[in-house]
């Protein structure tokens, strides 16, 4: 009887152990989902104060209807979802997130996936915390967008002209896809100016380590600059 009951325990306890792990998988790790978020703060930004930049912000996302953010522009792609009921939830996240492209052929989004189940467990445990408890959302990491470079507010106040801009973007074009799409090299399409602005003058003054983009930037003035930004903020695929 003894034996049958130390195997009995032991049963329960492998069980409960089980148990534990699985719960622990499904609900993730907040502080390592927060180090993991430091790939994605070069387009989004999440917690108080958090704007749409490059990508849109990520607060309250669970639950929230694909592409149905006030005052961002996404992609064909994700809009044709969203009308045909996509919602952010836990599982449709983790699979746009492992392969975007894969999920939404003409997404925008420059990110090649996040391939590791268990990180995507983690990133989705720490975004959760800015859906469940909205009054308790501490504030947005100001270089969240990535281009935390200090640049002139003359230098940012310049209005580009478009046309200019587009007579300049062949250089731009030969690597950067104006679909939006990335294969490795991000877009620069539907950036906001500042944001443009910002990490080109970021290369300019060799913040950024990219030698390419360094070298480009350094040949361009701050009218140039200015141009292209608002050249691709609203360039049409």
């Amino acid at each position: 009887m003894r034996r049958v009951c130390s195997s009995l325990s032991a049963v329960v306890l492998g069980l409960c152990l089980s148990a534990a792990s699985a719960h622990a998988t499904e609900t993730g790790d907040v502080a390592k989902g927060e180090a993991l978020f430091n790939d994605c703060k070069g387009c989004h930004m999440v917690g108080e104060g958090a704007k749409n930049r490059v990508g849109p912000h990520l607060n309250m996302l669970f639950g929230r209807k694909a592409a149905s953010l006030e005052g961002f522009r996404y992609s064909k792609s994700l809009a044709r979802a969203g009308a045909n009921g996509l919602e952010w939830h836990a599982d449709t996240l983790s699979q746009y997130i492992e392969n975007p492209r894969s999920f939404a052929s003409g997404t925008r989004m420059s990110y090649r996936g996040m391939k590791d189940e268990a990180d995507r467990v983690n990133l989705l445990a720490y975004l959760r915390t800015f859906s469940d408890d909205p009054s308790n959302i501490p504030e947005a990491d100001p270089t969240a967008t990535g281009t935390d470079h200090t640049v002139d507010p003359e230098i940012l106040a310049l209005e580009g002209d478009v046309e200019y801009g587009e007579y300049l973007s062949s250089e731009c074009t030969t690597c950067h896809q104006t679909s939006g799409g990335d294969d490795g090299i991000p877009s620069i399409v539907f950036w906001p100016e500042e944001d443009f602005v910002t990490a080109m003058h970021a290369y300019k003054d060799k913040v950024r380590p990219n030698p390419v983009m360094q070298m480009i930037a350094g040949r361009l003035n701050n009218e140039e600059i200015a141009a292209l930004a608002a050249y691709f903020k609203d360039l049409e695929e």
